[in-house]
C-alpha cells in the first residue's frame, strides 16, 4: 500500500506514525544503546531485562515529545518548506487533521512511557536514577515546545535539545544498567556539542516561518555571520574536547582511543558544513555527521564492551 493510499484510507493512523518521527526514534535507540554499552565497557553489568524495559519506556516518551512539538509547531510547519530534516513531519498538513490529535497523542504516549517506567521501578526492573532521568527529560522535552517555559521560543531550544539528545539520553542508557558516573557524562560531551551544531543547521531553513509566528530560535535571533561563527566554534570545541578527554589533558582520560579514532571520519563532514552553513537552505552536513558519530561511537564502545 502506497503512502498516499494510507493517508486516504487511515489518515489518523498515518498521521500518528509520521508525527512520531520514526527516523528520529531510530536515532534515539542508537544513542540510548550508546549509553548502555559505554557503561558496560566501563564495568557495568549488562542486564538484558533492564535494557528492554528501559527502551520500552523510552520510545513512547520520545514519541510524546515529538507529538508535542508537532502540536506546538503546526502554524510554523504550515508556513515553511519542508526538508527531510526540518519543517516538521507534515502529518497535519497532509491530512488536514486538527492539532488536538497531536496533543491527545502526546498525553497518551507520555502516560504510557512514564507509567511503564514507574511500574518497572516498583518491581525492581529499573533503577530509580534511570526513572528520574527519564521523567526529567520528558518534562524538559515537553517544555521545549509548550508553556510555561516554551524553551524553543526563548532562544533556549537548541541548548535544551542538545542537552537532552546528547547528554541525558546516553546517560539514561548508562543509568539503566547502573553504570552512570562522572566519566560517562564527560565522555558524551563531544557528542552533545555536535548535536548542538546539528540543531543550528536544522533550524536555519525554518527561520522565516519561525519569526512569523514568534518562535525566537537562534536562527531567528542571530545574523548569519554569528551563526556561522557558532557553528565553526562549537565544532572545533567538540573535537578539541574529544582529544582532551582522550588524552587526559584537563581531567582524567575518559574516552578510549578506539572511540576517538572512530569519531574522526566525521570531522571533514563538519568542516564542509562550516563552509556551506547559511549559504544553502537544506540542512545536510551536520545531520549526516551527527548520525555518523552516534553510529560509529556505538560500534566502538560495543567492541570495547563485548570484544
Amino acid at each position: 500500500m502506497s503512502g498516499s493510499t494510507l493517508v486516504e484510507r487511515a489518515p489518523r493512523a498515518w498521521a500518528l506514525w509520521a508525527a512520531s518521527r520514526p527516523a528520529q526514534l531510530l536515532l534515539v535507540v542508537v544513542v540510548y544503546a550508546l549509553g548502555v554499552v559505554a557503561a558496560v565497557a566501563r564495568g557495568a553489568a549488562l542486564d538484558d531485562r533492564a535494557v528492554l524495559f528501559g527502551l520500552a519506556a523510552l520510545l513512547p516518551t520520545a514519541a510524546a515529545i515529538h507529538y508535542t512539538n508537532e502540536y506546538a509547531d503546526h502554524e510554523t510547519d504550515a508556513l515553511t518548506e519542508r526538508t527531510p530534516f526540518s519543517g516538521g513531519s507534515g502529518a497535519l498538513q497532509a491530512t488536514g487533521l486538527p492539532g488536538r490529535l497531536m496533543s491527545t497523542a502526546a498525553v497518551a504516549a507520555l502516560t504510557a512511557g512514564v507509567g511503564l517506567a514507574g511500574a518497572a521501578l516498583a518491581v525492581g526492573l529499573l533503577p530509580a536514577r534511570a526513572v528520574a532521568i527519564l521523567a526529567g527529560s520528558a518534562l524538559v522535552g515537553v517544555q521545549y515546545s509548550v508553556g510555561p517555559l516554551a524553551l524553543a521560543r526563548r532562544g533556549l531550544g537548541e541548548l535544551a535539545n542538545a542537552a537532552l539528545g546528547g547528554v541525558t539520553l546516553p546517560c539514561y542508557g548508562a543509568a539503566v544498567v547502573g553504570g552512570l558516573d562522572r566519566a560517562v557524562v564527560l565522555a558524551v560531551v563531544p557528542f552533545a556539542l555536535l548535536v548542538f551544531v546539528n540543531l543550528l543547521e536544522v533550524g536555519w531553513p525554518d527561520r522565516r516561518a519561525d519569526a512569523d509566528v514568534g518562535k525566537d530560535t537562534l536562527a531567528v535571533r542571530w545574523p548569519p555571520r554569528q551563526l556561522r561563527l557558532a557553528y565553526g566554534g562549537v565544532t572545533v570545541a567538540a573535537f578539541a574536547a574529544l582529544i582532551a578527554l582522550t588524552e587526559g589533558l584537563l581531567v582524567p582520560a575518559v574516552i578510549p582511543r578506539t572511540v576517538t579514532l572512530s569519531t574522526l571520519p566525521a570531522m571533514p563532514i563538519f568542516a564542509w558544513g562550516t563552509v556551506r552553513f547559511t549559504e544553502r537552505e537544506a540542512p545536510l552536513p551536520a545531520v549526516v555527521g551527527m548520525v555518523l558519530v552516534a553510529a560509529l561511537q556505538l560500534l566502538a564502545w560495543s567492541r570495547l564492551a563485548f570484544g
